[in-house]
């Protein structure tokens, strides 16, 4: 495989967005008031805090691995839609006068996430092709 831009900016893209999805781990896991509020705000405390926070922390380890990023990509873009959702809906961008930052880390993480997609297309195909093969010849093959 040579290494080329793509490389290079799946990989960058892939590494901040984890490290944007990491940082709200510690507030979403250690019970930060923030945090609480938040999700009390939207109605799921606890337990859309602690699931999204299963979902982000396994998102942004896939993403760190390339050759799985795309899995990661398509965690966080799904979780990412909800929340961007979340801020337009009920909380509005800024948040607890955060300065929309929340908001703003949620936006980059799905474009990062999109990118991540739209270059790894060939992968995410030859993945898909892959599936159709199993279920063609039988699941025997997991």
């Amino acid at each position: 495989m040579t290494k080329d831009w793509r490389y290079y900016t799946e990989r960058g893209l892939a590494i901040v967005a984890a490290l944007i999805l990491f940082e709200t781990l510690f507030y979403k896991f250690g019970g930060h008031p923030n945090s609480i509020a938040l999700f009390t705000e939207l109605g799921i405390e606890p337990w859309g805090r602690i699931g999204s926070g299963v979902v982000e922390l396994i998102a942004g380890g896939l993403l760190l691995f390339r050759k799985v990023s795309f899995h990661g990509a398509l965690m966080a873009l799904g979780t990412m839609v909800g929340a961007i959702f979340s801020h337009l809906a009920v909380l509005g961008i800024s948040y607890n006068d955060d300065g929309g930052g929340l908001f703003y880390r949620a936006v980059f993480v799905l474009t990062a996430s999109a990118l991540i997609i739209v270059l790894r297309k060939e992968d995410i195909q030859a993945f898909i092709k892959e599936i159709k093969d199993m279920e063609k010849n039988g699941l025997d093959q997991l």
